[in-house]
């Protein structure tokens, strides 16, 4: 089996608010803290003891990134190029010349998407291997780690977002009750989105057309 140096994965790429964030560990596979695995799998409490120990393991080396809404909405790219980047500018924190790296695949071609990534990785002085696989969190421990991270650092971020508008907003999916009841709440009292959304996410064009009909309801 190949011996990776490196993983990378993301946490947040479908939310409507927040930023998108890119993890990449680099260590010994074997030598990780036992327990790891993708961060869907585990608690919270168990995600955050995790990236606990990865951040103070001396021997383990950590890149996070994030891809900010602002850039998110930007027209001239995409969710598959984001995430790519998201990853890329994390690898290239702990990456050194002749490193294998594997990647969560965040596009339907894995092999597009680890292409990509190889292309925004090297430079005249670094040369890598990268092998992109779809559930690579799932099957290698250095993407697991990645995932933890990138976890962990995503919601600390969402608390950070929840802190500054005085409540609770929620994971920031669409679908968690909590955030949504957050948006409609501001979107009814501003009239406008708050700035941690996604604008061109649908759920937010669906609240701001809702505020408008009630908008034109009172005339």
């Amino acid at each position: 089996m190949t011996a990776y140096r490196i993983g990378a994965d993301e946490a947040g790429k479908g939310p409507v608010l927040g930023p998108m964030i890119g993890a990449a560990v680099r260590g010994d596979g074997e030598r990780l803290p036992g327990g790891i695995a993708d961060s869907k799998r585990l608690s919270a409490s168990r995600r955050e003891s995790l990236a606990a120990d990865l951040w103070t393991e001396s021997e383990i080396e950590i890149g996070v990134a994030s891809v900010e809404t602002a850039e998110i909405d930007d027209p001239e790219t995409d969710m598959n190029r984001l995430t790519v980047a998201v990853q890329v500018r994390a690898i290239r924190q702990v990456a050194t010349d002749g490193d294998r790296i594997v990647v969560d695949a965040g596009d339907v071609s894995a092999s597009r998407f680890g292409r990509r990534v190889t292309e925004g990785v090297e430079t005249d002085a670094v040369s890598v291997a990268v092998t992109a696989e779809h559930g690579a969190d799932d099957s290698y421990a250095l993407a697991a780690a990645a995932s933890v991270i990138a976890k962990v650092e995503r919601d600390r971020r969402m608390a950070e977002i929840g802190e500054q508008y005085d409540g609770a907003v929620g994971s920031g999916y669409p679908s968690d009750p909590t955030t949504r009841a957050f948006l409609t709440e501001y979107v009814e009292t501003h009239r406008e989105l708050p700035a941690c959304a996604r604008r061109s996410w649908s759920t937010c064009a669906d609240l701001l057309a809702a505020a408008d009909q009630s908008v034109l309801g009172e005339f």
